[in-house]
Parts: structure tokens; sequence; C-alpha cells
């Protein structure tokens, strides 16, 4: 097959994974909702979670397949696309106001982990027991993101209800939603993986390069396709508390799991990766510290910064 026609199975792969991840957190959510299970444990988990499971499907495809270029070049290829491009978008749409909490908690956490991970792959690999730690972390920070919506203010937590995703439906529609939703995760997942290890090696790039942008820009669109659509509409908070949370789930739990799975291969290449990862989270954090928002020049400072990345890994 020629590169074009890999292109388009590379679409149609990514085109599946999100709208397959779509409606397994709809089915997923309106299942929990039948068990009565609290919306507020709904949205910390099914919902919050679900526009980076693309991430964590291709991630876990990939370690399976031995592509651990495309599982750690996803991860690290998204946290920097949602800060520099998603964020430098909707900043350079509208002004983005960051809540007090973002900025003195998540802010700080998501670069202490960016840091943490370049720290890990220092020894070639993301191994066991890397991945036993970051799991623990996120467990902890699960722990802390239901304390603290747990004493939040009502209005708060009637955002969680307005996502829409809480459409219960009828019981055989809520399961063929989940079923229908992992088997297209799952398959476009792996469209994906070997779409991408196809064009890679026909036009002489690396994994590591497909995976930082092609495949990155793939998995990020439910990212892309939310904030921006917060931006335009005004809800600041979900615009950027959506990304943080994004980054710090490919973090702890995508790489986490794959760690655990089978050892992540970190080479050489993807500490110059991570360290302009934890430096946009930094960035992120510098630039929201004083004002705490987002102003139009922040987010063409970001967008430059994405471009000059863009460059030096071409």
């Amino acid at each position: 097959m020629e590169i074009f026609g890999w292109t388009l199975v590379l679409a149609a792969g990514i085109v599946l994974l999100v709208k397959g991840a779509d409606l397994f957190v709809g089915g997923a959510s309106g299942l929990a909702g039948r068990l009565g299970i609290p919306q507020l444990v709904i949205g910390l988990t099914v919902v919050a979670m679900g526009t980076s499971m693309p991430e964590a499907a291709v991630s876990i495809s990939a370690v399976l397949k031995g592509n651990a270029d495309i599982t750690i070049g996803n991860v690290l290829g998204s946290n920097i696309l949602n800060i520099l491009i998603i964020l430098g978008i909707s900043s350079a749409i509208t002004p983005l106001a960051v809540a007090g909490s973002t900025v003195r908690y998540e802010l700080p956490f998501l670069t202490a982990i960016s840091v943490l991970l370049l720290i890990q792959g220092f020894d070639g690999s993301i191994g066991l027991a890397d991945g036993i730690v970051q799991t623990f972390i996120f467990i902890l920070y699960f722990v802390y993101l239901f304390i603290t919506t747990k004493r939040s203010s009502g209005e708060e937590q009637t955002n969680h209800n307005e996502t829409g995703s809480f459409k219960y439906g009828k019981l055989w529609q809520i399961i063929v939603s989940c079923l229908l939703g992992l088997t297209m995760t799952v398959g476009g997942s792996n469209i994906v993986v070997d779409a991408a290890s196809e064009i890679a090696t026909k036009l002489g790039m690396t994994e590591r390069f497909i995976g930082l942008t092609i495949v990155a820009l793939g998995t990020s669109l439910p990212e892309l396709v939310t904030s921006v659509t917060a931006a335009r509409k005004g809800t600041h908070d979900i615009a950027i508390g959506n990304i943080v949370g994004s980054n710090i789930f490919n973090i702890l739990f995508v790489v986490g799991l794959s760690a655990l799975i089978h050892p992540v291969g970190f080479t050489e290449n993807f500490r110059f990766d991570s360290i302009v990862a934890a430096a946009a989270a930094l960035l992120l954090l510098l630039f929201c510290a004083k004002e705490k928002r987002l102003n139009r020049w922040h987010g063409a400072l970001m967008l430059t910064g994405y471009a000059a990345y863009f460059l030096v890994i071409l």
C-alpha cells in the first residue's frame, strides 16, 4: 500500500478512535448513573479521563506491539501539543481566566510529574518500579480530586452535570454504546499504531517523530474540541482544567499503566522532548501565576514556541 493509502488508513483509525472514546464515555456514564453511582464520582472518573482515552489506547497498543517510540512519543507529543497548541489557540481566541486552585496546586503538580518522567527515563526505560510509583501518585491525585470536588460549591458540581455526559437513556442503548465504543477504541488504536509505523518506515521518518506529531495530534482531538469550544463559550475553567487534567492523566495513568504491562523504552532523543514538556508546563504556570489568566500574547508566544519545537524535531 502506498503512502496516500496508509495516510487514509491513519485518518480513519483516528476518527474511529475518537468517536469510539466518545461513545464509551457516554455509555459508561449512563451505566454508572443507572447503578446509582453519584454524578460527582462519574465526573471524576469516566468523564474526566475520557478525553485521554485515545492516548491510553494507542500507547498501550504500541507497548504490546513493541513500538515503544510511539508510546512515549504519543504521551510527550500530546502533552506538549495540549499546552502550546490547544491552550495557545484557545487563549488567542479569548483571554482565559484560571482558577486560583489550579495555579496553586494542579499546575505545580503537573510540572513536578513532568520532571519526574524525565528523571525516570534517564536510565533508558520506564520500568515496572517507575510504573508502580506513577500509579501510586495517580491514586493520591485521584483522592485529592475527590476531596477537593466534595468540598466545592454547588456551582462547580453543576458544571459536571452540564457537560452532556449524563444522559442515561435505555439500558440496552447504554450497553450497546459501551461495547461499541470499546470495540471502536481498541480497533482504532491498533489501526493508528500500524498505519503510523508503516508511514514512518516508508517515508524514512522515525516512529518518535510520527508519535510526537501526527499520532499526538490525532489523539488530542478530544482535548482540542473541548477546550476551543469552552473558550468560545466563556467556560474558561473547562478549557484549562481539561488540558491540565489530561496531561496529568497521560503521565501518571497512561505511562504508568503501560510500564506495568511492559517496560517502555525511553531513548536519549526523548530526553529533549521530555524537557520541552516540562518547560511547557512550567511556562503555563508562570504565565498564570501573576494575573491568574492567559492573555492573547501568552497564546501567541505558546504557538510560536511550538513552531520552534516542530522545526527542531523535523
